[in-house]
């Protein structure tokens, strides 16, 4: 088992359903087959759509589920539904980078800029504890909210 960042678009191009399933062509089976009962976090990059053009994703990573299993597409026999569970949308977009630093380290070169090879990737492993810093921001209003402070 490992985690995983999944990317889909606000309007995919493939039959994704953030809440119960992840489409994915044959590519990114091994990586998603790793990822079977294990979290993984849903990215949303710039483009909203299949369209070049397209601007205005929030690029940032929206909420978390686990992957239950994995079934063939009937209908495209090189693509496959990963089936999630316990989805849950982060309190607030969590940015692939803040400042200086990247949530996921393989999204970063060796002279500190973005790698946009990476980005081409709609599915990357990622080191739990990359997952468990992405969830803590993605949850820090929560995390934090009913606990007193030291000037209580």
């Amino acid at each position: 088992m490992a985690n995983a960042v999944l990317t889909t678009k606000r309007d995919p191009g493939y039959d994704d359903l953030p809440e119960e399933q992840y489409h994915f062509p044959q590519t990114y089976l091994r990586q998603v087959e790793a990822a079977v009962g294990d979290w993984i976090v849903y990215y949303e990059p710039r483009r909203t759509s299949t369209d070049p053009s397209s601007r205005g994703g929030r690029q940032a990573y929206f909420a978390t589920a686990m992957v239950d299993r994995i079934i063939g597409d009937r209908h495209r026999p090189d693509h496959f539904y990963a089936l999630v569970s316990s989805y849950l949308d982060f309190d607030r977009p969590v940015p692939f980078a803040e400042g200086e630093q990247y949530y996921e380290s393989g999204l970063r070169r060796a002279d500190g800029e973005t790698s946009k090879g990476a980005f081409g990737r709609a599915v990357r492993p990622l080191p739990s504890w990359e997952y468990e810093a992405i969830l803590a921001a993605g949850f820090s209003r929560t995390l934090h909210e009913g606990v007193p402070s030291t000037a209580d």
